[in-house]
């Protein structure tokens, strides 16, 4: 069954209308949000069975992740606000195409895969990996961001090189 897009959220008491779904993850919905003048993505978390992933809490691993990436230096959406009695997080929302979209288009190019690669640097030198599935990331001018805060220890299996790298073609 689909689940219906709401027509309006709070995060911590403030209403934010709701313009569409964006997409829909292990964890969370999350939702192209407005207030009077800005854009938002609003993450609601579900707690639906993913048969290939164990969660925690997933509002303190929204957070942990965000601090870990953000300390690494990765190039993501700015967290706003937590609401943990309803389980949502407002980020910053960046414009633009996923990486899927830009393969499906034929629009990927060498350069946004050293973006990738740049940030695997980065992040393998700490001992960690993120998810690379093309969806993850939104081209805005020239720039790669990863949009998910998702990140776990380094496991060779589940890095660039051995996994994400076949989504990118």
């Amino acid at each position: 069954m689909e689940e219906s897009v709401p027509q309006a959220l709070t995060v911590n008491g403030k209403a934010y209308a709701i313009v569409k779904l964006l997409g829909k993850g292990k964890g969370g919905y999350s939702y192209l949000a407005q207030d009077a003048g800005s854009e938002y993505v609003l993450k609601q978390i579900h707690h639906e069975p993913c048969d290939y992933y164990q969660f925690g809490n997933k509002i303190e691993a929204e957070k942990r992740d965000y601090a870990r990436l953000k300390d690494i230096g990765i190039p993501l959406p700015k967290l706003l606000d937590v609401d943990e009695e309803n389980e949502r997080i407002l980020k910053e929302y960046i414009p633009g195409p996923t990486a899927e979209q830009l393969v499906k288009e034929g629009k990927m190019r060498p350069e946004y895969i050293r973006q990738v690669q740049d940030m695997c640097r980065l992040l393998y030198a700490k001992n960690t990996n993120i998810d690379y599935y093309p969806t993850n990331f939104i081209l805005c001018g020239e720039k790669l961001y990863y949009i998910d805060y998702e990140c776990n220890d380094y496991m060779e299996q589940w890095d660039f090189e051995h996994w994400g790298a076949q989504y990118w073609k």
